[in-house]
């Protein structure tokens, strides 16, 4: 028998449009539960202002808010180990294991015995944590902004980590941060000022909710003035929340390599004989927010668990699960959220859109792209898609994650004049695949994040998840030639 709950009250939430542009927000929350929990953004003067109403709960979250510090779009990047708040309520846990609270580069990170040599570690600009933090055992999920100011240029990486001190722990989001986007300074705990890098966002604690077992970012959109120092931004966390519920996908065991959930090339749960066969994990699209990038507060969407939304009915293209939301702001009360899920019926992956006019609320548009031609490098379907809008010709470029037959993955792009149909493929090829041999990144690539360089460089950035030999994960970069994206190489170093 289903649960049944008493009706809850209702949030009532406000969202301040200012009167002119396409980026300049401006917030006032308000939670009608405990009405001396007020957080307010500076207004403008003769804001257009939009009353929504979201559902409540049927079981109140403790962890809505936080109280959040200061507020950028460049992010503080102080590193001094100031006393403040902890990343999460969950990470008070008495059993929460203890982190040096010190920062340190992403080239450090690793004894240099067990990196691979120059020549197989080519793109490769993020590599497993160091021995006993909070990422030394997968990361994945690369969430890349760059902020520029007339003073310096400032790179942000959002990323999904898990650790190996804990059995089956699950992923967590963690914050590094870099002056050209390619040396990084991590954490190797939770952040613990409103200028640290590290662990920044766990699992949730609530046994109802959706991100119970595991969380991934999909996107961060920065809601702000159009000046980068301006200090009402508000970032919106997009991600991909795992609970322990179990769905059926298939009877075909050929398919078990393809449909991992979390999408991982090697899982422990397999190798430990302890995998549930013909069953995954339910994932649906959660959002969070924060005024510095690094303190996030959960909010809840429609859905009973705190999700944004459900999964399709039975036979519809998205009933198993929604995975890898990634958000784009089109314009004044028009944000699109691209995401993928897995067909039943055709036995692929695919693509697709969902439309809102706050972000909160959502409405889906339908399947938007599927699987390739026969024996391509995406035959199987798409999934992870970024899109980004290219500021030359105003067309929408997605970057996305190709599942081959055999279950390799590679990266491909697709094109639109709009953003939201006649997607097309850019190329019956991948611009990106698995390095040969014994590359760090030789058994995949996949997760893109693409950056388009403004400035002198003309050029792409894509920022990708590979895999290598025993599944060993790590993050890497690729650059176009000049604005042409039909293919990319792996960075190799600066050229002097």
């Amino acid at each position: 028998m289903p649960q049944v709950h008493p009706p809850q009250p209702r949030r009532h939430v406000e969202i301040h449009f200012l009167a002119e542009g396409t980026k300049n927000f401006l917030f006032s929350f308000k939670k009608k539960i405990e009405p001396t929990s007020i957080l307010t953004w500076p207004s403008s003067t003769n804001p257009k202002v939009l009353h929504l109403y979201v559902p409540k709960n049927p079981v109140q979250r403790n962890n809505t808010f936080l109280s959040l510090t200061r507020c950028s779009t460049k992010p503080n990047t102080n590193t001094n180990n100031e006393t403040g708040q902890d990343s999460t309520p969950e990470s008070n846990s008495d059993q929460e294991p203890q982190y040096p609270s010190t920062p340190i580069s992403s080239n450090d990170s690793l004894p240099s015995n067990s990196l691979p040599s120059q020549s197989l570690s080519r793109g490769l600009v993020f590599d497993l944590g160091p021995s006993n933090s909070w990422d030394d055992k997968e990361i994945g999920s690369p969430v890349v902004k760059r902020f520029l100011s007339d003073e310096e240029e400032r790179w942000y990486m959002w990323y999904h980590g898990n650790s190996t001190q804990n059995a089956g722990s699950a992923d967590s989001i963690g914050l590094a941060v870099s002056s050209n986007g390619i040396h990084w300074e991590r954490g190797v705990g939770p952040v613990s000022s409103s200028g640290g890098v590290g662990l920044v966002m766990k699992c949730s604690q609530d046994w109802w909710a959706f991100d119970k077992t595991s969380i991934r970012p999909g996107e961060v959109v920065v809601m702000s003035s159009s000046k980068v120092r301006a200090s009402s931004a508000v970032y919106w966390l997009y991600y991909s929340g795992f609970s322990s519920e179990k769905v059926d996908y298939t009877d075909d065991e050929s398919l078990e390599f393809r449909l991992e959930n979390p999408e991982r090339f090697c899982l422990d749960n397999v190798n430990s004989g302890d995998f549930d066969e013909g069953k995954i994990f339910k994932s649906l699209p959660g959002l969070a927010m924060s005024q510095d990038g690094r303190h996030w507060a959960r909010i809840e969407g429609e859905h009973h668990s705190g999700a944004l939304f459900d999964v399709g009915s039975e036979r519809e293209w998205d009933s198993m699960f929604i995975a890898g939301p990634r958000v784009v702001f089109h314009g004044n009360s028009d944000l699109r959220m691209y995401y993928h899920s897995f067909d039943v019926e055709s036995g692929q992956f695919g693509i697709g859109i969902a439309r809102s006019r706050d972000g909160i609320n959502w409405m889906k548009l339908g399947r938007i792209i599927g699987g390739g031609k026969t024996s391509s490098f995406d035959e199987f379907g798409a999934i992870n898609a970024c899109v980004v809008r290219n500021n030359k010709d105003g067309k929408y470029l997605m970057a996305y994650e190709g599942v081959a037959a055999d279950g390799k993955r590679s990266i491909g792009l697709a094109v639109s004049p709009d953003g939201l149909k006649d997607w097309r493929r850019f190329q019956d090829e991948a611009v990106l695949e698995a390095s040969v041999k014994d590359g760090w990144d030789n058994k995949g690539v996949g997760s893109p994040c693409l950056v388009q360089m403004d400035g002198e460089v003309d050029e792409w950035r894509l920022y990708y998840r590979g895999f290598g030999n025993g599944g060993r994960a790590g993050i890497g970069m690729a650059i176009s030639q000049g604005n042409d994206v039909s293919s990319f190489r792996r960075w190799k170093g600066f050229h002097l």
